[in-house]
């Protein structure tokens, strides 16, 4: 029987919230859990872009390198970090409920021109480094730049604050878990269905060695079922089309009151083609991302 758990995370605010939210959660079912921080290779190399940065999972390989030598029993992450052809020795041994899955934009005040689509001045510098958020607002609004950057939230926030750029994109997950003060800005909450976030967003995966039969017995008590229908639908998604962090690809999938499932899908094979979308409905998840990939590759 485990006697202590070791929770191995990122060193960032956030990540440090997210495990701790999974320890607190630990706690109430009884279990003794500590953290572990774990610097990672996006946490280094915080002067190169994403493209820079070789291979998938730099936010995430030391990580599951430390679960793989058992120096921790579970290692926290945003799952849509996580790459979904992971290490044959690991596994997902459970799912956080989700958060706001949208993504925000930050404006600051003297960039906000409310008569302009996103409430944003024309030809204004939007700061992120994802392909997915490149391509999709700029299909919203040509006029606007998406420059490169880099930092944790409220890093990116600062940078904003300094003129670097006018606006920023972030995931609502990590500005409402950090309950960061944004009163002094203009905040447009994209609509999901409409600004698809990456696949998982706004989730936190649990991820255990396979063979850890007796840590996945304790992650099972606070795993979250409805949520990894939904998360496992977007993954698919991911996987099939063969995309990581850099693919520019916006996978959201939510059921409604009557137990239908929908996905809402935002594409493009690079950043240069231009962005495709569908929307699929179906009584079950039983071919349903196969379905949403079908269509996608058809466009």
């Amino acid at each position: 029987m485990v006697n202590q758990i070791i929770i191995g995370t990122r060193g960032s605010k956030l990540a440090l919230w997210q495990a701790n939210d999974l320890k607190n959660k630990l706690v109430d079912q009884g279990v003794d859990a500590v953290l572990r921080i774990i610097k990672t290779k996006g946490d280094h190399l915080q002067h190169l872009t994403f493209d820079k940065i070789e291979g998938k999972g730099f936010f995430t390989r030391e990580l599951e390198e430390a679960l793989i030598s058992e120096e921790v029993d579970v290692a926290v992450h945003s799952m849509k970090d996580l790459p979904t052809d992971m290490d044959s020795t690991l596994t997902i041994g459970g799912v956080s409920e989700r958060a706001d899955p949208a993504d925000w934009l930050i404006i600051r005040p003297d960039a906000v021109e409310r008569a302009q689509l996103l409430s944003l001045r024309k030809q204004a510098v939007v700061g992120t480094s994802s392909n997915r958020r490149k391509a999709q607002l700029i299909a919203i609004r040509p006029d606007l730049e998406a420059r490169d950057i880099r930092g944790n939230v409220p890093t990116r926030l600062k940078k904003m604050y300094d003129g670097e750029v006018d606006a920023v994109i972030l995931a609502a997950a990590g500005l409402t878990r950090l309950a960061l003060d944004l009163s002094g800005y203009r905040v447009v909450k994209l609509h999901p269905r409409e600004f698809v976030p990456a696949p998982a967003q706004g989730v936190m995966a649990y991820q255990i060695k396979r063979n850890r039969a007796d840590i996945h017995k304790l992650i099972r008590q606070v795993h979250q079922p409805a949520t990894a229908i939904l998360t496992n639908v977007e993954r698919t998604i991911l996987r099939e089309l063969q995309g990581g962090c850099h693919l520019p690809l916006g996978v959201y999938c939510e059921v409604d009151d009557l137990g239908y499932y929908h996905v809402w899908a935002a594409y493009a094979p690079t950043i240069s083609d231009e962005l495709q979308r569908v929307n699929v409905s179906y009584s079950t998840v039983e071919g349903l991302a196969a379905s949403v990939v079908k269509k996608l590759k058809n466009i």
